[in-house]
């Protein structure tokens, strides 16, 4: 008889030990929709209790908080923790102790104005839009990067920068701007110099060729012609610099009384590049103008196959030949 209560009791403890390494060590958490836990800069261990129960993450706190006095889980850590589907408890509590967060990979690809910069950063990470945008509107904070508030947005290169989610305006754009300077080897640099310019001066060139075309076989030659200019002092006469003056970007066609709009990036009504990019300028059309071949070509106009390829002129008679046939194409297309 003894020996039955004494196996019961084993098994009994046995149970008990299972149920416990179960409730510990099984995968008892469960993964949300979104994958994520977001644990907010200044939060406590209760606002983390909250959310975990708030998100179904757990589902009570008895067995979470005797893991977290196991671990010594005392002190939230703000961040973005990827919930895995089977994870444990003991696991889910060692990843918050460790700060073990989810990096963000925040994509860049062609963004004209600093406010959806911001809004996109907004979107991706704890700090909110307006945070970043003051950030890039203040020419103190620029100023240690050797920028101003009209070319800031030559740092924000179209890259994949992976971040913590609870990463500051200032550390996110420091991540640029270290991308950004990385990119500028010495030799681009005196590549850069021998075209007398300035880094800044060719990634503002870049953005306009981007918002040119997207025919990367075109780009060296476009890169030319704005050269060509640049050297004989002529007008860049860029469309998209009008199209970034009067912030409209649907614009499918100028028409003559917007080449007249004030502005300094209005380059038909200013000499010279503006005054900063007019959106996040590629890698390879900044190395399309650091080697743009000599031609001397100084006009071009879309070809009216609008295959998105250009017709490369080098007089004034033959550009107006093909830019008439363009418009009359555009006609044809009714094109407004």
């Amino acid at each position: 008889m003894k020996k039955k209560i004494l196996l019961f009791i084993a098994a009994f403890i046995i149970l008990i030990a299972a149920f416990v390494g179960w409730k510990f060590l099984g995968p008892t958490v469960y993964a949300p929709d979104h994958k994520y836990l977001y644990i907010r800069t200044g939060a406590d261990l209760t606002n983390v209790t909250d959310s975990l129960l708030k998100n179904k993450i757990i589902g009570g706190t008895t067995w979470f908080n005797l893991a977290s006095r196991i671990v010594g889980y005392k002190q939230a850590k703000p961040g973005r923790y990827e919930i895995k589907k089977g994870m444990s408890l003991l696991g889910l509590v060692r990843m918050l102790k460790n700060g073990n967060q989810s990096p963000v990979n925040f994509v860049i690809t062609k963004i004209r104005t600093r406010e959806v910069l911001a809004g996109r950063i907004g979107r991706a990470f704890e700090c909110d839009s307006l945070s970043m945008v003051d950030f890039m509107n203040n020419p103190d904070s620029l100023a240690q990067f050797g920028l101003d508030t009209n070319n800031v947005m030559v740092a924000a290169m179209p890259l994949t920068y992976t971040l913590k989610w609870n990463t500051t305006p200032s550390r996110i754009f420091r991540e640029f701007h270290t991308a950004w300077t990385n990119f500028w080897t010495p030799e681009r640099r005196q590549l850069a110099d021998s075209l007398g310019l300035t880094p800044v001066q060719v990634s503002t060139l870049a953005s306009i060729i981007d918002e040119e075309t997207n025919a990367e076989s075109d780009r060296p030659n476009i890169a030319s012609v704005y050269l060509n200019r640049l050297s004989q002092g002529m007008p860049l006469q860029a469309d998209p610099t009008v199209k970034f003056a009067l912030r409209n970007f649907a614009l499918r066609r100028i028409y003559e009384k917007q080449l007249l709009t004030a502005s300094p990036y209005n380059t038909y009504v200013n000499k010279g590049l503006p005054p900063g990019p007019i959106c996040t300028p590629a890698a390879v059309t900044i190395d399309a103008v650091l080697h743009a071949p000599k031609t001397d070509y100084m006009y071009f106009v879309a070809s009216t196959a609008f295959d998105g390829t250009h017709v490369f002129t080098s007089n004034y008679k033959d550009h107006m030949t093909y830019a008439r046939l363009y418009q009359k194409e555009l006609n044809n297309r009714n094109v407004k």
